[in-house]
């Protein structure tokens, strides 16, 4: 949990517990050096030796997780410091979070004018725009502009799925018309995001025909990996206010990378009689509220849930992203639950997944958590089975889930009302029963085990080689030389 904080830039404080200050290496009973142990997953870690030291600890905690990127923090509490006396200190006082710097006017100015001569310009925008508080200024910065857009999996829902300028997720597991419009773009304006392997691809091969203006509060992370030709780091919602004056004469390639969006679109007509998860997924979307808060854990079904779930705000999609948690999901659903008790939250996870949390089911039950529970059951661990049959010539190694129990059964047994179900017919009237619930519930549902999450850019690989469910499809460049 620290570590996916860590890497998500999610700010947490952690109080942790520790033997008493003068058994300090002494390797006690249930000694662990937690202080050393967590330093290269958080932003900082105290060890608290007095008690009177103890608000100004907390209090710089805070301020930590919050400033800059945000991120984990730790507090390491001795058992003689939890039990001490404290009535006597002042009462806790949150610090004031600096803000970040504001952007420079002349890269600004540079900016502006890159934008303005580009001819195939492409927003790539993640996690950022939302760490940034800059949701809006980006919606309204791609809408001034009319700049055909691509967002990461942690940027889902900075712009919705039905937005006139939203060509889709890129990367890995991106559609064909983000992927293909970065590769062939000659202006790439990157709005807090990282360049994460599994956005780009072959990094050496990644827009090689572009510029590059990269906007992120985190001036780390700008030409860490690419090279900014035009670096604005800085406050991203002050950078996307400026940059909303621009205009883009890009209207023909707007016409051509909106065409193949339509063109390659996700269908939803799969052969067969097993439920289809995407169809299911897109159909969950349709009938939850609009503002629901979708978990979910990692493995096929995270992809799917990225593919085909409809986001209109970043927040209301938590996922595992840079570390790709196992497990993940539940406990993520129960803080989100806790959180905002009048939303609608869903958990998606896979039967390899939930078995990783699956007591917390009691948790759900006792803390009367209304979380609703959407299973995916392939038998399997359906990621590492498709990249074995991919990428292994098929040698299959302990990915046979064959053997699991009855997850509705034990659901029940935990008091949580839970149903199965394995056919098409029933999807639509099992999500109906599942988001009517007044508590929580669970709807495990029976999938293809081979079902194989399409398209997929092998690792290694250009965006621009994307593998497709067709066989004629297979191993195909969409996109080979600088466009005409």
């Amino acid at each position: 949990g620290i570590a996916d904080a860590m890497l998500d830039s999610v700010p947490m404080v952690c109080l942790t517990g520790q033997v008493a200050t003068p058994l300090l290496g002494t390797d006690a009973f249930q000694e662990l050096d937690v202080f050393g142990m967590t330093m290269p997953i958080v932003k900082h870690s105290f060890l608290v030796r007095r008690v009177e030291d103890l608000p100004e600890m907390v209090r710089e905690a805070f301020r930590i997780a919050r400033e800059g990127r945000p991120g984990p923090v730790l507090i390491d509490l001795p058992k003689d410091v939890q039990v001490a006396d404290a009535s006597h200190l002042p009462a806790h006082v949150p610090a004031a979070v600096l803000p970040p710097p504001v952007p420079a006017d002349a890269k600004l100015a540079e900016a502006l004018a890159a934008i303005a001569s580009a001819e195939r310009p492409v927003v790539y925008g993640g996690g950022g725009i939302a760490l940034a508080g800059a949701v809006e200024p980006f919606r309204r910065f791609v809408e001034a502009t009319g700049i055909p857009t691509a967002l990461t999996l942690r940027g889902l829902g900075a712009l919705s799925h039905a937005h006139p300028d939203y060509l889709g997720m890129l990367g890995m597991h991106g559609t064909r018309a983000a992927n293909m419009a970065i590769q062939e773009c000659d202006l790439l304006v990157v709005v807090g995001a990282r360049f994460d392997d599994r956005a780009t691809g072959k990094l050496s091969e990644f827009a090689p025909f572009a510029r590059v203006i990269h906007l992120d509060a985190d001036a780390y992370e700008i030409s860490k990996l690419r090279t900014a030709d035009i670096a604005v780091p800085g406050d991203v919602a002050v950078s996307l206010k400026a940059l909303s004056a621009a205009r883009a004469n890009c209207q023909a390639w707007r016409t051509r990378c909106f065409a193949n969006r339509e063109k390659f679109g996700a269908r939803y007509d799969a052969p067969g009689t097993d439920i289809y998860a995407p169809a299911l997924l897109k159909r969950l979307s349709e009938v939850a509220p609009a503002d629901t808060i979708i978990a979910c854990d990692v493995g096929q079904h995270q992809m799917w849930v990225a593919q085909h779930c409809r986001f209109n705000d970043p927040r209301n999609h938590l996922t595992s992203g840079a570390l790709g948690t196992m497990g993940f999901g539940l406990p993520a659903a129960m803080g989100a639950q806790f959180a905002c008790p009048d939303r609608t939250v869903v958990l998606v996870s896979g039967d390899g997944s939930f078995m990783m949390n699956v007591q917390e089911l009691v948790t759900i039950a006792r803390c009367k958590l209304p979380v609703k529970i959407v299973l995916l059951d392939n038998s399997s661990l359906g990621m590492v089975r498709q990249w074995q049959e991919l990428f292994f010539a098929e040698r299959y190694s302990e990915i046979d889930l064959s053997d699991n129990p009855d997850f509705a059964a034990l659901a029940q047994v935990f008091g949580i009302p839970a149903k199965r179900i394995i056919a098409r017919g029933d999807v639509d009237a099992a999500l109906t029963e599942l988001l009517a619930q007044p508590g929580p519930g669970l709807l495990h549902v029976a999938i293809d085990a081979r079902a194989n999450v399409w398209p997929l850019v092998p690792p290694n690989n250009a965006n621009s080689t994307m593998l497709d469910s067709n066989p004629a499809h297979a191993a195909k460049e969409t996109s080979h030389a600088l466009p005409a």
